[in-house]
C-alpha cells in the first residue's frame, strides 16, 4: 500500500474494534478512515450524519450478527468520518478554510486514490447520505452503488437554514450543551425511542448522549455550515446509473425529503424502504430491519450472506471484485430482485413499549 500523490499521506494505528486507524491527509485537510476487514476485498465507504462517527452512527448495524455475515463477510469497510468528528479528534484551527459539499465529496475520492480502490460500495446517514449521493455524481465511474439511510437532496429550505443557523450558534456560544443535544436527538431517534414513559431513557440515548459529549463542537459547526450551504442535486438524480436502495425512517424529519428523491431517480435502479416507528438513524434505532432489504440488493452483484460455519477462506479465495461477475443471472439485476414492485416497500418494525 503506497501513496498515490505527494499530497496524501497516512498514519496507521491497531484500535480496539479490530480495525486500523488511519489519518489519511487530503489536498482538502486530513480525514479519520478506519479500516475493518482483508483489504483484498471489494471495498464499502460510510459517510456517518452530522455530529456523528462510525461508532455512533453504524455500530448498531454492524454489531448485529446477520449484518456482520453479509457485510463483514463480503467487504473491507472503510469508515469515513466527516472532518474533525473522529475519537480524539482536535479543534480544526480556524485558520483551515471552511470547506463545501463538493470540497467533502472531492476528499472522499483522495482517500480512494490513496488506497487504491477503483470503485465502491457507499453507505451513508442524512447528512452523509448527501455527501455520497454528490460523490457518486461528480465520480460516477467510481460508484457501483448507493445505501442511503434518511438522505436528503433539496437545498436547505428557509425553516431548515433558520434552524441550523440556531444550531451553529449554540455550537459556538454553548458548545454541545443539553438544549442542542435534544435537539440532535430529535434529528437521529423516533419520539417513540426518546419519549419512555417510565422516564428512563433507553441505552442507544444514553450511549448517544454519552458520545455527542466527546465531539469537539467547532468542528460540528464546520460541517453544519457546509451542509446548510448546501445545493440541490434533484436534476442530476436521474442521470446516476448506479443501483440505490433507500431507507426512511417514518418519524424521519427528513422522510419527505427521502421520499421525493426516490421518486426523482430512475424507479428500474432504486428502491425505498420505509421504516415504521424509527427516526433518521435507522442504523441504530432499528437496524435488524435493514438485513433482508440489503441481502436483497446485494444479491444483484452477487454476494451472499456467509452460511453459519463457513468463512470467506474455507475455499482459499476472498469475495470477488463486483465488477468481475459477469455470469449474474439477469434477473438478480431487475427492480424485483431490489424489492420494487411499482410502488415503494414499507418494513414494519414492532415496537415494545
Amino acid at each position: 500500500m503506497g501513496e498515490s500523490s505527494d499530497s496524501v499521506s497516512i498514519d496507521i494505528d491497531l484500535i480496539p474494534l479490530g480495525g486500523k486507524e488511519c489519518t489519511v491527509k487530503t489536498s482538502k485537510g486530513s480525514l479519520s478512515v478506519l479500516v475493518c476487514g482483508d483489504q483484498e476485498k471489494p471495498a464499502l465507504i460510510t459517510y456517518p450524519d452530522v455530529a456523528l462517527n462510525y461508532v455512533s452512527c453504524f455500530q448498531g448495524l454492524l454489531f448485529c450478527p446477520d449484518a456482520a455475515s453479509l457485510l463483514l463477510h463480503n467487504f473491507c469497510i472503510y469508515h469515513i468520518d466527516a472532518p474533525g468528528h473522529e475519537l480524539g479528534a482536535d479543534v480544526i484551527s480556524s485558520d483551515e478554510p471552511l470547506l463545501c459539499v463538493d470540497d467533502l465529496a472531492d476528499q472522499i475520492a483522495e482517500v480512494l486514490d490513496f488506497f487504491g480502490l477503483r470503485e465502491v460500495l457507499c453507505l451513508g446517514v442524512t447528512a452523509g447520505a448527501y455527501v455520497l449521493t454528490l460523490f457518486a455524481m461528480k465520480y460516477k465511474e467510481r460508484v457501483l452503488g448507493l445505501i442511503l439511510v434518511s438522505p436528503i437532496c433539496k437545498a436547505p429550505s428557509w425553516t431548515e437554514w433558520l434552524y441550523n443557523k440556531v444550531l451553529m450558534n449554540l455550537l459556538y456560544f454553548y458548545g454541545m450543551c443539553g438544549l442542542l443535544k435534544e435537539c440532535l436527538l430529535q434529528r437521529y431517534f423516533s419520539k417513540e425511542l426518546r419519549g419512555n414513559v417510565q422516564g428512563a431513557e433507553s441505552d442507544i440515548i444514553l450511549t448517544c448522549r454519552r458520545l455527542l459529549d466527546e465531539r469537539q463542537s467547532l468542528n460540528v459547526m464546520r460541517f453544519l455550515q457546509a451542509i446548510n450551504a448546501r445545493h440541490d442535486l434533484t436534476e442530476g438524480l436521474k442521470d446516476l446509473q448506479c443501483k440505490t436502495l433507500i431507507f426512511a425512517g417514518e418519524s424521519s424529519p427528513f422522510l419527505a425529503e427521502s421520499v421525493y428523491m426516490s421518486t426523482k431517480m430512475d424507479n428500474r435502479n432504486c428502491a425505498l424502504v420505509e421504516v415504521q416507528a424509527c427516526g433518521s438513524l435507522v442504523t441504530e434505532e432499528h437496524p435488524n430491519s435493514m438485513i433482508t432489504p440489503l441481502e436483497c440488493f446485494l444479491m444483484g452483484y452477487g454476494y451472499h450472506r456467509q452460511i453459519h460455519g463457513a468463512s470467506s477462506s474455507s475455499n482459499g479465495s476472498n469475495p470477488a471484485s463486483p465488477s468481475s461477475h459477469s455470469c449474474i443471472a439477469p434477473e438478480l439485476l431487475s427492480p424485483e430482485s431490489l424489492g420494487i414492485k411499482l410502488k415503494p416497500i414499507r418494513t414494519r418494525v414492532d415496537v415494545e413499549i
